[in-house]
């Protein structure tokens, strides 16, 4: 995990030293499930959501008009390809999609999938709670695979 954290590094040499400390440089922020020099993506262990993952920039910029065009697109691959390996693992109802960072001013994605039984459904999972919530797990395993797979083309 060390290495991991250095590679985040540039996230700090990139930030006005008036900033504050920001916890997606600072630390990986979850189970790295995959990673290039872009981005990574990370496993949030939630025990009301598994399989509730990041695409975090690997870069401190807060909205994606600050990257170029190429690289928006790219991340999005990412995200994409997050998005069609929870579906097809965990078959889940609906994914919620999410960049929001008005709690962390990273450029980050909330890749979350979503249950007519899980706490919050319809709502949002930052809405208040309807129900206890079913319990589920996901296969970290599997999904790392499947995302290896889905995204072997985008680090090319």
């Amino acid at each position: 995990m060390i290495h991991d954290i250095r590679r985040w590094s540039n996230c700090l040499e990139m930030k006005d030293s008036a900033v504050d400390l920001c916890e997606l440089c600072d630390s990986a922020a979850g189970e790295t499930l995959w990673q290039d020099d872009l981005c990574r993506v990370v496993l949030i262990e939630d025990r009301d959501y598994p399989g509730f993952c990041r695409v975090i920039l690997n870069r401190h910029v807060s909205e994606m008009t600050d990257l170029d065009a190429a690289t928006r697109q790219r991340l999005m691959r990412v995200v994409f390809a997050t998005e069609q390996a929870l579906r097809q693992l965990m078959r889940p109802a609906k994914i919620n999609l999410a960049s929001l960072g008005n709690m962390v001013a990273h450029l980050h994605w909330h890749v979350i999938p979503r249950f007519t039984d899980d706490r919050h459904f319809p709502g949002s999972i930052w809405s208040e709670a309807r129900r206890p919530g079913a319990p589920r797990s996901i296969d970290g395993a599997a999904l790392k695979q499947e995302l290896r797979e889905l995204l072997q083309a985008v680090a090319e």
